[in-house]
């Protein structure tokens, strides 16, 4: 019986995409953040794609945040080609291929225009060889903000030592090496559940961009923020292969043209930022900057992870290289 219900479902399926000109269907836009154009980097890409597509002959429609699913299962349907398009987190990206990676680790890139050369310089064509034969199309990557700051509940952090005592909650358990090479810990928490983490002491805090607890609505227990300049936040925006290879010519030069203006607006955006600490502090909370010497232990303690992690042969070489490039 499983099988017969199975088989029907794939028949119902397949029907419906025999009735439907795939020029025809609406490209479905998985979100990650709430629609907001001042605060949010990522639908300032989701944004701008979709409204360049829609004025160019292509139906595309937005979907509010957990809409289509977590982040397993939006990759999931990406790559089953059940969904066209998804702002989706970039480590989860890196498990198709690692090659992508080294823009979640810690003091490696100075700034976006850094990892935009890498990009350009060959090391999206990298990601893309491994990602494509999984379904999956990286097309762009929208930054989040300025650079990722420590965020915490308890105290100012000036200094690496400050931290000792604190729980932060980790994405993975990449981010728990970071946390131990500054000699604090950190604990797994599923990004729906920080906000209990944080407000039951399950976590005492979080590396993130300036404007995430604004966005997320978490500055009622959210006191401290250390402008720590970790690394940059991103999403990276996925596309199913067999939709994207299922579409004419024409159909994906615009589908990269939007892509691209996505990425200029997004850019542009994140070059508006200088009064994100101004709107921490007006939300309650309090911003400190660290010393040179203080930030220089910081990137000095992060380093060795940047070996540590697991990467395709040569790939940390590659990135470097594509930056001074």
């Amino acid at each position: 019986m499983k099988f017969i219900k199975n088989l029907g479902a794939v028949s119902i399926a397949v029907a419906l995409s025999l009735a439907t000109p795939l020029a025809a269907q609406t490209v479905k836009i998985a979100l990650d953040s709430a629609k907001d154009l001042e605060n949010s980097g990522s639908y300032v890409w989701a944004h701008t794609f979709s409204e360049y597509l829609n004025a160019n002959g292509m139906t595309a429609e937005e979907f509010e945040r957990g809409a289509l699913g977590a982040e397993a299962e939006k990759l999931d349907q990406v790559q089953q080609g059940l969904l066209e398009v998804s702002l989706s987190d970039t480590k989860a990206v890196g498990q198709l291929d690692g090659h992508i990676i080294p823009l979640t680790l810690p003091y490696l890139f100075p700034n976006w225009a850094a990892a935009d050369r890498g990009l350009n310089g060959g090391m999206l064509d990298k990601i893309n060889a491994g990602t494509t034969t999984q379904g999956v199309r990286v097309i762009g990557l929208a930054a989040l903000g300025s650079a990722a700051g420590i965020f915490n509940t308890k105290k100012p952090i000036h200094k690496a030592a400050d931290m000792a005592d604190l729980r932060m909650r980790a994405l993975d358990e990449n981010q728990i090496g970071v946390y131990k090479l500054w000699g604090t810990n950190g604990t797994i928490v599923a990004w729906d559940e920080v906000p209990n983490a944080l407000q039951t002491g399950i976590a005492d805090g979080y590396l993130n961009p300036p404007m995430v607890p604004i966005m997320f609505g978490h500055t009622g227990f959210i006191k401290y923020f250390t402008n720590a300049n970790v690394g940059l936040g991103s999403r990276t925006v996925i596309v199913s292969e067999d939709w994207y290879q299922g579409l004419s010519a024409d159909q994906q030069k615009v589908v990269m043209d939007a892509a691209a203006a996505a990425t200029k607006a997004n850019r542009d955006w994140l070059a508006t930022r200088s009064a994100e600490l101004d709107k921490l502090r007006e939300a309650g909370i309090e911003v400190t900057e660290l010393t040179p010497e203080a930030w220089n232990e910081f990137k000095e303690l992060s380093q060795p992870l940047h070996n540590m992690v697991p990467l395709p042969e040569g790939a940390l070489a590659a990135w470097q290289a594509a930056i001074k490039e």
